[in-house]
This record gives structure tokens, C-alpha cells and sequence, in this order.
């Protein structure tokens, strides 16, 4: 498999986090109705999804100047920042403002060969590495405006008026909330997509494309989840990691293999899934839930064959209790590590 950097920015707000599993779900359907994007059918593409995946997408990262801002690995702060020479005293407040650092910098042409000698920075310090290449008066607005995240989710209010009696009430006409992310203007964000030999990076371009034009995730219909492709290329993330790893840091969530790692760090993710277009108006749109490792994962390896191919895990099938041929991604994409004793 290649693996593919594609870098898009985003034009509106969202109302469905950009995770790998959810984008791998919209693409599908670009491929149900189009099956000229990538030469056959859907069904052909998935016949043998659970041993040979034809395609594995990753979740979205901020990114600028060839530096990428991954999350900050799932594990105690004590194995990735060192605290050997701190009293306790320092090291109580240490790790309030460590914690704080929730982004992990990795530069295009570096290594990563342990967590320990990477650089961490706050919400603060990943806007300020942002907005560096813009005018003086964009910047001088942001601090004005008191933006402190690149990534805010916050609550919209809504309603819908009853026209009889000209104001909200109950049932349908009760007000509502509705979760949306924004992301800082002009920031940039890049997925890395793995595919098949045989299956061209330009369809993949063609049917972001015709996502972000049409819109991702929830409320789309309403001007949610507009993007547009700024640019893709070729990128190993192999030479990327150690060149002696021991574990993998994952880049979407994910359902691990059984037996395989012989310890895991990570945050558990409940994927409540639902289906999307026409499936969604059936009587049963609902889907069975997927315990998933979120992404920012580390999984320590048993045998180092897993390093020679680019992703770890396992297909998600009997999910749909209306479409049996159902999938969800459980593999990842990730970066090789090695963990330190």
C-alpha cells in the first residue's frame, strides 16, 4: 500500500468530528454512486475488506510549514516527559502545565524515536506557530478576539417557530442544541490516506473534493462540514518513526488485533454509529456500537512482523441490523516508536 499526505482546509464549521472511521464511511458512499472514482463497485472494494483493506483513512491533524501537530500519545505523563531530576515540589507543578501540552510536533524530516525527546506545546503555542506567516493586523485581531484554541466545540442553540402560534413550544416546535467544532480561520489540516496499489490518489482527490463541496458529517444540508483540497502527496510514515521500533502510535481510532501487543495505552472511544443517506430514513438507522482505541494510542508489539505492513487492526463487520454487508474501520494507520523501559 501507498500512504498519502492530503492537506485540506476547512471553509465552514462542523458538526461531526473529522475522525479516520467517519471519512472512510463518507467516501464509501461517494464510491456507492459513483463507481467510475476508483474503477469498481463498492461491494467489489470490500469483498475482502476484513484481510486486505483496500483503503485506510487517518482522522485530521493541524499542520503548517511541513510540521504536523499529532495528538499527544494516550499514556501516563510520566513516559513521556522525564522528570528525573525534579523535586517533588516542581514536580507537582510540572505537570499542570504538562498536561496542558496536548499537541506533540513532529517535523517532516525528523524522527520520532522516543516520545521522551519530541517537543509539546499548548493550545496557545500551536496558534501562535499558525498565524506566524499571516499579516501583523490578522494577528493583532486574534489576540483581540482572545482566541485561545485552534479546535472549539461548543453548543448552537436552535428553534423552530410554530407558525400558528408564531413562537416555540413542544414536541417539534421545543428549542434545541446541536454540537458544532470550529476550527481557527485559515488553519490547515492534513489526513493521511493509505490505498491499494491499484487504486489511484487521484480518485481519492476527486471524491474529498466532492465531500467538502457537498459537505461532512451531521447537518451538511445546513452549510456544515465545508472544506476544499489544498494540495496531497506521497509520505512514509515509516522513516518518519524509529528506525529500531518497538510499538505503534496510532493515527485513527481503532479495534487492535487480539495477541498481538503485549501492552496498549490508550483512551476508549464509543462509536454510537448511524447510517447516512438513504439507510438513514429505514426504520433502523441506528447501528451496534464499536469500543474502539482512540487515536493517540500506543501499542507496545509482540513480534516485529507487524512492521511490515503500514497499519494494525481488524475489520468491523455485523454492525447494521438492516444492511448485513456493513463495515466500519478498525484498522489505523501508524507511526513506528519505540518505547522506552
Amino acid at each position: 500500500m501507498k500512504v498519502y499526505k492530503v492537506s485540506i482546509k476547512p471553509l465552514s464549521n462542523f458538526g461531526t468530528p473529522l475522525k479516520g472511521d467517519t471519512i472512510f464511511g463518507h467516501i464509501c458512499w461517494q464510491i456507492f454512486y459513483n463507481k467510475d472514482l476508483f474503477g469498481k463497485s463498492l461491494v467489489d472494494l470490500l469483498s475482502y475488506y476484513s484481510t486486505e483493506p483496500f483503503m485506510i483513512v487517518s482522522s485530521a491533524y493541524p499542520e503548517t510549514d511541513g510540521t504536523i501537530f499529532l495528538k499527544r500519545p494516550d499514556m501516563p505523563i510520566e513516559d513521556i516527559f522525564d522528570f528525573k531530576f525534579m523535586d517533588k515540589k516542581d514536580i507537582i507543578s510540572a505537570r499542570k502545565e504538562l498536561k496542558k501540552k496536548r499537541w506533540m510536533v513532529v517535523e517532516k524530516k525528523s524522527k520520532i524515536e522516543t516520545f521522551k525527546s519530541l517537543n509539546y506545546i499548548n493550545d496557545r503555542e500551536l496558534i501562535e506557530r499558525i498565524v506566524q506567516g499571516l499579516p501583523e493586523h490578522k494577528k493583532r485581531e486574534f489576540i483581540k478576539k482572545g482566541v485561545n484554541t485552534v479546535i472549539k466545540e461548543y453548543i448552537q442553540p436552535h428553534n423552530t417557530i410554530n407558525r400558528i402560534a408564531g413562537t416555540t413550544g413542544e414536541d417539534q416546535f421545543a428549542p434545541f442544541s446541536v454540537e458544532q467544532i470550529a476550527y481557527l480561520p485559515g488553519v490547515s489540516l492534513c489526513i493521511f490516506i493509505a490505498l491499494k496499489n491499484d487504486i489511484s490518489i487521484d480518485a481519492i482527490v476527486k471524491t474529498l473534493k466532492l465531500i467538502g463541496e457537498t459537505g461532512f458529517g451531521k447537518d451538511a444540508s445546513t452549510g456544515l462540514g465545508r472544506f476544499e483540497i489544498k494540495g496531497y502527496e506521497e509520505f512514509n510514515l515509516m522513516t518518519l518513526g524509529s528506525g529500531e521500533p518497538n510499538a505503534c502510535y496510532t493515527l485513527s481510532p481503532c479495534v487492535p488485533e487480539k495477541d498481538v501487543f503485549s501492552k496498549s495505552f490508550f483512551m476508549p472511544f464509543i462509536r454510537f454509529g448511524r447510517h447516512g443517506d438513504i439507510l438513514a430514513k429505514t426504520g433502523k438507522p441506528f447501528k451496534n456500537p464499536v469500543i474502539m482505541a482512540d487515536e493517540g494510542a500506543v501499542f507496545v508489539v509482540n513480534n516485529s512482523n507487524v512492521f511490515k505492513r503500514p497499519f494494525i487492526g481488524t475489520a468491523v463487520l455485523n454492525i447494521s441490523k438492516i444492511e448485513p454487508r456493513t463495515v466500519a474501520q478498525g484498522y489505523s494507520l501508524y507511526i513506528p516508536v519505540k518505547m522506552e523501559e
